[in-house]
């Protein structure tokens, strides 16, 4: 038994059932064993659209430049990535936006990332460009901002949620009989605002609020645009949707606290009225699919393959995994925010 369970375990014995945010932060974000602080297990684990094709990451950062020009070119900038990962997305987009008169020297690259480890292979990777990490988008100095966010709000803990007939109630994590964990139900909760339940079971991760925020605080102070790109649906709040993954496979969310990496949907309507909210312009969500097919994906492919012509099939299976419905396709959806009056931005 893992350090991090038997502690898990004692908390519970002492303290009563813990909410599932308070057991997914525990498991990712524990100093010593949790799971970014031990495990930066990125495309070992599960794969990410970057780590997938450099198209992603090139389609991004020219986006970005594309913003950047939209919004005056404002020199200096900050460009901002929510949870980097290895830093490949970033390096991409860089590499392509090099070629966009004056955005390197413009652009502050700024890196929020709460894993030890991956902040050490970020600043290796990235070395050329200086960039520089902090702990929130609020410790960002001030000032003109391009926010990226690529699979960072599905890492959020999140709340759950499951109706019977006395109303409400929230689920938590307990021990069984046996000395094992286990889900069961708390006593009657109220439900937290802006959700859209269409069933008897929900659930809402609470820092979706703190995002938005955040980036509506920027935004009233100085110019920019923030890019979410995540999974979960478009029309109703995800319902139970707790899962967890190790070396590739989808494994019990419970089964190994601190090893396995933990996510849960995206809750897009929510994230639209929480905007709605802080008055910020909210374009989108559109699929993954049409947003790179709008930004140029094929056309990206081709120059790359007929540059690597030994790898034209490697290449294209890489970019259709992007594209396609059967895989990222359609299940991954982007959003922009904006402040109020901005045009709509490329992909919409």
């Amino acid at each position: 038994m893992s350090n991090l369970r038997t502690r898990i375990i004692d908390t519970i014995r002492i303290n009563g059932p813990m909410p599932v945010s308070l057991y997914m932060l525990m498991c990712l974000h524990d100093p010593r064993e949790g799971y970014y602080a031990t495990r930066p297990a990125i495309n070992t684990d599960f794969t990410t659209a970057p780590e997938t094709s450099q198209v992603f990451g090139e389609l991004i950062g020219l986006w970005a430049a594309h913003e950047w020009m939209a919004l005056g070119k404002p020199t200096p900038f900050h460009l901002i990535e929510l949870g980097p990962g290895r830093g490949v997305m970033m390096a991409d987009a860089l590499r392509a936006a090099a070629a966009v008169p004056g955005f390197l020297d413009a652009a502050h690259i700024a890196l929020v990332e709460a894993s030890p480890a991956l902040r050490e292979e970020q600043s290796t990777r990235l070395a050329r460009y200086s960039p520089q990490h902090f702990e929130d988008i609020d410790a960002v100095p001030p000032g003109p901002s391009i926010i990226l966010a690529n699979e960072f709000l599905d890492c959020l803990a999140i709340r759950q949620f499951v109706r019977d007939s006395s109303g409400w109630r929230e689920r938590q994590v307990g021990v069984d009989r046996a000395g094992y964990l286990a889900f069961g139900i708390g006593p009657p909760a109220d439900l937290p605002p802006h959700l859209t339940s269409i069933g008897d079971q929900v659930e809402a991760a609470p820092a979706l609020e703190s995002f938005t925020d955040a980036i509506a605080r920027r935004f009233r102070q100085h110019p920019g645009r923030a890019l979410v790109i995540d999974y979960g649906p478009d029309d109703h709040s995800p319902t139970d949707t707790l899962r967890a993954y190790a070396t590739g496979r989808q494994v019990p969310p419970l089964s190994d606290p601190g090893a396995t990496d933990l996510t849960a949907d995206v809750d897009f309507p929510r994230l639209a009225r929480l905007c709605d909210e802080q008055q910020l312009m909210v374009h989108g969500p559109v699929t993954q699919q049409h947003f790179l097919a709008r930004l140029g994906a094929r056309q990206r492919m081709e120059n790359i393959q007929r540059l690597n012509p030994d790898r034209t099939s490697e290449i294209r299976a890489a970019v259709e995994k992007l594209v396609s419905p059967k895989e990222m396709g359609t299940r991954f959806k982007v959003v922009c925010l904006s402040p109020p009056g901005a045009e709509t931005p490329p992909g919409f």
